[in-house]
């Protein structure tokens, strides 16, 4: 059994590279644990590079807190302001003993209210709850759940992000 040290004590991060290691590899068998470990980044990322950042310095200090494993993974959600609309993204960093992956998840567009909120200097969870009345959103299907009526959710999200994390693990002879 292969151990995975996800970087977050979020459900939604955990579901999702759980699901995303599972998918890639359905003959191997996955155990799961979490540590808190800082981002190194703002709370709320506000550029594809710092939120790359995140997601990379996660990885890493999970590793350092937790050496015996055969996986860390950092994700970290993320904004983009383009002026007119801001992007939500985010970033998937897969550790391994020699090797390492990363993959981006889709972009959609947030709509002006959160838009607006997150300039104000909130993060993304907490204009999603303010604008949609809800509590903790983050940690449930958050603003893609939301947006979507659940078609996309944050772990259907982010697992596909794990998947393209973890390309160069399935390929080992191509990396």
């Amino acid at each position: 059994m292969k151990r995975i040290v996800i970087a977050s004590g979020n459900p939604v991060k955990i579901q999702a590279a759980l699901n995303g290691f599972r998918r890639m590899f359905p003959d191997e068998e996955f155990t799961t644990s979490n540590v808190s470990v800082p981002s190194g980044v703002s709370d709320q990322p506000r550029s594809d590079q710092e939120t790359l950042q995140g997601a990379s310095n996660r990885a890493h200090h999970a590793q350092e807190k937790v050496a015996q494993a055969e996986f860390w993974v950092g994700i970290e959600g993320g904004v983009e302001d383009g002026g007119a609309e801001m992007a939500a993204f985010a970033w998937v960093v897969v550790l391994g003993n020699d090797l390492q992956g990363k993959g981006r998840s889709g972009t959609f567009f947030l709509p002006e209210a959160i838009t607006a909120l997150v300039r104000e200097g909130k993060e993304l969870g907490e204009a999603d709850d303010i604008v949609f009345k809800r509590s903790n959103s983050k940690q449930e299907n958050g603003a893609i759940g939301i947006l979507t009526g659940n078609v996309i959710d944050r772990v259907k999200l982010y697992e596909e992000a794990v998947i393209l994390a973890l390309v160069p693990f399935k390929n080992r002879d191509l990396y």
